[in-house]
């Protein structure tokens, strides 16, 4: 990976040494930041941490004025990974660790957004003569029609109370149709250590009832199947580099294979799991405790809130299952657009990393991640790949790069957490208003399958749709990220996750 120049720090941040920064703040809560001196931070990011570590205010206002809270709540400690850039009020690569509360914002709307890999039979060697076919295919499977995700009500509850152990409770339909087609045996078994969680069990879907009962029997609809925007993608790349070859070989990677790589989430579900939980956090609020300034309602762990939290959690296990389940037909969906080009081919799940959740502990801990992930070391305990040699951590880089899969370390610094992709270092704004030239280059050397064909001479005629589109790439684009290649090193140094394979892209799917 090519070295790259150190950048001026922000003066309100403090390096410890070559992976791990500091930041003083007024609240006196514990922040480190891992990133190499190669890798930007965003002043704005800082700002609205420094926002964000408000929070610990709140907390002891709340003490103060409820004092028969078994645990005093506060925020214990909060860990930056090094993607660490501005998000919607919490920075995206937050990781915050509290005692005797949850806070609904620091997860999000987009509940368990994450990473599903799939490595193949296929090379790219077979793969390369039908690139233009397979665009096609993707383009009609992906925005044309082509998903045909039929459910029936009690797939669609099984999936929302119990994730994908409910969505395949019984099996496959009996006259597969669309994405359906392409489940294979591993995908009805074995999926133990293969998944961070195979599902978060509830009792209750009943908030999401209309999307349960739409259409009555097998029906279809526009929301499951759906990529999303912004950073979301689906993703075919090949293994270009291996960094560790026993834990490569125990993943079933090798040089030169296919993969498919989907980011995904929640969706709309997730908007409406999070509203829940705003809501719930705002009826519970004390009426002697003034509203904080920075509109972050922390749920304090007792009694007297476990109505409103409960009915919170549920909302929130149903969009994060439901989020599972999209990534798994997203990825149905690029297996089925490479066996139209292809033939018949195999393909078996690596890992479903999960990035927007909370981790509740037996001790009345919570951790939540915002864009950031589980990297959990080696167990010891176990024959399974991922407790022989870590959590895999899947760290894509910006559209057109390379991205990663690393294993797990278990730094307990680190909050056992690693970041999700390489982050932005310009807003989508600004990034908009990038070089028309520089995406035009872009664009001759890599493919994007997006609902908007630019190449068709009919859709080039309509100036008004092309400029949308173009805008749309540019905020998407290599150089509104940050280098993954400082990202990944930094990672390593600091002890939290080492590269087992480097994925080159082939082509990315973009809603």
């Amino acid at each position: 990976m090519p070295k790259s120049t150190a950048h001026r720090l922000d003066p309100r941040l403090v390096r410890i040494d070559d992976s791990w920064l500091t930041l003083p703040n007024p609240h006196d809560v514990p922040v480190e930041i891992c990133a190499g001196p190669d890798v930007p931070i965003e002043p704005v990011a800082v700002d609205e941490l420094l926002t964000v570590l408000e929070t610990a205010d709140t907390l002891r206002a709340l003490a103060r004025a409820v004092p028969w809270l078994d645990v005093e709540p506060r925020v214990e400690r909060v860990v930056c990974t090094p993607d660490f850039h501005k998000g919607a009020g919490i920075p995206i690569g937050t990781v915050l660790r509290t005692v005797g509360a949850l806070i609904p914002q620091a997860v999000g709307n987009d509940i368990n957004c994450g990473m599903r890999v799939e490595a193949t039979s296929v090379t790219v060697d077979q793969l390369r003569p039908g690139l233009d076919r397979l665009e096609r295919r993707l383009r009609h499977l992906f925005f044309e029609g082509g998903r045909r995700i039929g459910l029936t009500g009690r797939q669609r509850e099984g999936l929302l109370r119990h994730g994908l152990p409910g969505l395949l409770a019984d099996g496959v339909p009996a006259d597969p149709k669309g994405a359906w087609r392409q489940v294979g045996p591993d995908d009805l078994s074995d999926l133990d250590g293969r998944l961070h969680a195979t599902g978060f069990p509830v009792d209750s879907a009943d908030d999401f009832r209309d999307w349960i009962s739409s259409g009555g029997g097998t029906s279809y609809d526009s929301i499951i199947g759906s990529v999303g925007g912004g950073n979301h993608f689906a993703e075919l790349q090949y293994v270009s580099a291996v960094h560790d070859g026993a834990a490569a070989y125990a993943w079933g990677l090798f040089p030169g294979q296919v993969v498919l790589m989907v980011h995904s989430g929640s969706l709309s579900l997730g908007h409406q799991a999070n509203a829940t939980g705003r809501d719930q956090a705002r009826g519970a609020w004390p009426r002697a405790v003034p509203l904080p300034r920075n509109r972050i309602l922390p749920i304090p762990l007792d009694d007297r809130t476990a109505p409103a939290r409960q009915r919170y959690l549920t909302a929130f296990a149903n969009a994060a299952n439901f989020a599972l389940g999209n990534r798994f037909f997203l990825a149905l969906m690029l297996r089925a657009g490479l066996a139209d080009v292809v033939g018949e081919l195999r393909s078996r799940l690596v890992y479903d990393a999960p990035h927007n959740l909370l981790w509740p502990e037996p001790d009345g801990t919570v951790v939540h991640r915002k864009g950031a992930t589980p990297a959990a070391g080696a167990d010891g305990g176990g024959q399974r790949p991922v407790d022989l040699y870590g959590e895999p951590v899947i760290v894509p880089g910006s559209m057109g790069a390379p991205s990663y899969l690393l294993r797990g370390l278990g730094s307990t610094r680190a909050l056992t957490s690693a970041c999700h992709g390489a982050g932005r270092r310009i807003a989508r704004g600004a990034a908009a208003r990038g070089g028309d030239a520089e995406l035009d280059a872009f664009l001759r050397e890599f493919r994007v399958v997006t609902p908007v064909d630019h190449r068709d001479p009919a859709v080039n005629a309509r100036r008004d749709i092309i400029d949308a589109w173009r805008r749309d790439i540019k905020q998407e684009a290599p150089w509104a990220y940050k280098e993954v290649g400082p990202v990944v090193r930094s990672l390593g140094r600091a002890g939290v996750a080492e590269p087992v394979v480097e994925l080159a892209p082939i082509l990315t799917v973009k809603g």
